[in-house]
C-alpha cells in the first residue's frame, strides 16, 4: 500500500487516481500509524516552499517523514514535495527543508535566458544523468510535465535526470531510498504512470 501524505498541500486525489490506474492501492492520509504501515510514501506539494514546510512541521508530518526515511522505506517527493526533501530554499526568504537530499532550492530566473516565461510550464524531455530504478519502464528523451519557478541546485551527486529550459534544470533526484521528481508523474501520461509503476517495484 502507498501512503500519499496529506499535510494540507498537494494534488492528492489525482495521484491516488494515477496509482489506481496502474492497479496499486493508495491512501491519502495524515495518520502516522497508517504511514508507518505503508510500503511506500509519496510526499506531494504545490505552492510556496515556506508555507508547505511550516505545514509539514505543524502537522507533525516532517518528523514522520524523516523517521520513515531513516528506516529505509521508499519515498518519493513530487514537485514542491521534491523540493521539501532538500536542505533549504530561498523562495521568499530562507526556509529549512527536510535535509534528506543535500542541495538548495533556487529561482530558475537565475539560470534561464531572460524573456522566457516563469513559471516553466509544459512538456520537456528527460536527459538521464545516472541510472535510476525509476527509469525502468521509460527511455531517455521521454517527455514529462513541469510547472515550477524554482529548481534544485548544488545537487549533482543526487541528480538522476535533467530537463532543458535554456539551462539544464534538475528533473529528478535520489539518495538511497529517497526519490524526487520535479515534474508531475500524475500529469505526464503513460510516461508518468510508468515512473509510478517502477516506484511501486522498489
Amino acid at each position: 500500500m502507498i501512503a500519499i501524505i496529506d499535510y494540507g498541500v498537494g494534488n492528492l486525489f489525482s495521484l491516488k487516481s494515477s496509482f489506481a490506474a496502474i492497479g496499486q492501492e493508495a491512501v491519502v492520509t495524515s495518520d502516522p500509524a497508517v504511514i508507518a504501515s505503508a510500503d511506500r510514501l509519496i510526499l506531494p506539494g504545490v505552492g510556496a516552499f515556506g508555507d508547505a514546510a511550516q505545514k509539514l512541521r505543524d502537522t507533525g508530518m516532517a518528523e514522520v517523514v524523516k523517521e520513515q526515511a531513516a528506516l529505509g522505506k521508499p519515498m518519493m517527493g513530487i514537485c514542491l514535495g521534491m523540493q521539501l526533501l532538500f536542505d533549504k530554499s530561498c523562495e521568499y526568504g530562507e526556509h529549512e527543508g527536510l535535509g534528506l537530499i543535500h542541495g538548495n532550492i533556487r529561482p530558475i530566473s537565475e539560470v534561464i535566458e531572460r524573456g522566457l516565461k516563469i513559471p516553466h510550464i509544459g512538456w520537456n524531455a528527460l536527459n538521464f544523468k545516472k541510472p535510476s530504478k525509476l527509469f525502468k519502464y521509460i527511455s531517455e528523451g521521454d517527455c514529462v510535465y513541469f510547472v515550477h519557478s524554482y529548481y534544485a541546485a548544488d545537487c549533482a551527486e543526487s541528480t538522476t535526470a535533467t530537463a532543458e529550459y535554456s539551462a539544464e534544470l534538475t528533473a529528478s533526484v535520489e539518495n538511497g531510498n529517497v526519490y524526487g521528481c520535479q515534474f508531475h508523474p500524475e500529469k505526464s501520461g503513460d510516461v508518468g504512470l510508468n515512473i509510478l509503476r517502477a516506484f511501486c517495484e522498489i
